[in-house]
Formats: structure tokens, sequence, C-alpha cells
């Protein structure tokens, strides 16, 4: 009786902290390779930001990252309740090296959620294309979308978790736009971001990224162009994608570093905090971890 009540005591102990640590969502954030020129596509830098912030938040959330397209394990992949990718994308995606794109497909398959962002948001349309349709429901397509760098003034919201607490902003970015989204078929999508592009976008001829019939006739309509998006995978699964994020400097604007990090925690299927996940940079912290370039 007496080792009866010692185990029980030991294990009323102990049962709290196990809890709170299987409580936490895992996140796992991928940083691309160095690209560009300085400022620009700072994939590492990015990610340690995005997790420095996530890891001060004080939610029940774990965050690892893994830089210059370092691979995770299988055990690792396993365990993330969401992967973020923040690479070059097209052809040189890091989820179309190897047997990359098998392994995530796994953990789709078991309701992980998926997060891409900028130059990452782009696939080869018969290659990471249609997974990207099926997983995070839409995807930068060559000579369909475009890539112009041009001021978005995003006037308003929708009511989302994602966007809990963020301010309608304007940033200079290389917001994409005319993604290739999937049909209600796939899930609920739901633009975050929307702003009218101006006449500027399309001054380039056409070409891959640049311009094409469909595109210049809908900015010409002004139509508004949904830059980031929010996915209900009809397997359960989340997915979320976002085209800014060239500059480095945009993750010092409060309200887009805000709706990145809501986003991670909305995919991986975290409660996001009413007034969104709170968070501050200095400008010491934007500048740390910077690749070196020429």
């Amino acid at each position: 009786m007496k080792i009866l009540a010692l185990l029980t005591a030991l294990t009323l102990s102990v049962a709290p902290g196990f809890a709170a640590d299987a409580a936490k969502k895992q996140l796992l954030l991928l940083a691309g390779r160095p690209s560009h020129g300085p400022g620009e596509h700072e994939h590492n830098a990015g990610v340690l930001l995005l997790k420095k912030c996530l890891d001060a938040s004080g939610l029940p959330v774990e965050t690892t990252t893994y830089l210059s397209a370092a691979w995770p394990a299988p055990e690792v992949l396993a365990k993330a309740d969401t992967i973020l990718f923040y690479a070059d994308g097209g052809g040189r995606h890091p989820l179309l090296s190897g047997t990359h794109l098998a392994e995530v497909e796994k953990e789709m398959k078991r309701g992980a959620g998926l997060v891409c962002l900028h130059y990452g948001v782009e696939f080869p349309a018969d290659k990471g294309g249609p997974q990207a349709l099926d997983w995070m429901g839409g995807f930068f397509e060559a000579h369909w979308s475009v890539n112009p760098h041009w001021v978005a003034d995003f006037k308003e919201l929708p009511k989302h978790a994602i966007s809990n607490g963020v301010k309608p902003f304007s940033t200079n970015d290389e917001w994409y736009f005319h993604m290739r989204f999937a049909g209600a078929d796939k899930g609920k999508l739901l633009a975050i971001l929307s702003a009218v592009a101006p006449e500027s976008t399309m001054k380039r001829p056409d070409g891959a990224h640049s311009g094409n019939p469909a595109v210049r006739e809908e900015v010409a309509a002004k139509k508004p162009q949904t830059v980031a998006w929010a996915f209900d995978r009809a397997d359960g699964g989340r997915g979320f994608g976002f085209t800014g994020g060239h500059f480095h400097r945009g993750w010092g604007n409060d309200d887009q570093r805000k709706l990145v990090l809501n986003a991670i925690l909305w995919t991986a299927k975290a409660e996001v905090p009413a007034d969104g996940v709170a968070s501050t940079v200095t400008a010491e912290e934007l500048a740390a971890n910077l690749d070196k370039k020429r």
C-alpha cells in the first residue's frame, strides 16, 4: 500500500508538467538558402525573427527552425503541427528536392498545416502545384501569376482568427497576385489580404512572371487581387499563403508580422489570441542574422 501511495503521489506531481508539454503545438519553420541581394529574400533572418516572436509570446508552442535548406529528420516532421516554408520557389523549392514532397504529403494526410511565404508560394504546375492546391488552396503559377513591386493598400480585413488584432496597413513589397486557386471541392478558401493593383504593375511585357492577357484584364477592371489567403482543407487540415516578404524590412511592420504569426498558429490549430500574437522587434533584432551577401 505504501508503494502504491508513493507511485500515486509521484504521478500527481509530474502529470501536469507532462500535460503542459503535450499541449504545446509544434511549429516547424524551414528557411531556404540565401538568395537575392542584401535585405531581400532573407529567409534565415526572417525565420529566426518569427521564431523569436513566437518563443517570446508566452503561448503554448514549441518552435523548431532549420536554416539554409537543411531538412528535418522524419521524426521531426512527424510531430509538426504546421510546417512553414520561407524559401526560393519554382523548380528550386526545397519541397521538390529528393523525396521531400512525398515526406510532407505524409504529414499533410495526418492533418498538419502548411504555410508558404513569398517565393515559397511558387511551384511548377506539374510538380508541387497540384499538391499546393490540395494543401494550401493556391499557388503562384508561371504564365498565370505575376510578381511586380507595388504599394498594396489593405483597407480592410475579413473577420478571421488570422486577422485578430491586425489593423489595415499599406506596404511596398513584391506582392505576387493572380494566383491559381483551388475549387470549392478541395476546401474553403478565404482572402485575408486583398488590394487593387495599380496599372503600373502591368508595365512589363507578357512573360512567365510579368504578365498575360487574363491578369491584364483584371487589373484594367480594378478587380481586387488576393495576396494572402487562408484555406480550410476538405480533410480538416489548414493552409496559408502569403506573397509578401521580399524585403526583410517588412517584418518590422507590426501588422504584417502579427498577421503571419497569427496564421502560423491558426494552421497549427492553436488558439489565436483575440488581439493577435503580441510581439515587438527592435532595429537591432531586425538587423540580426542577415545572410552575408555581396
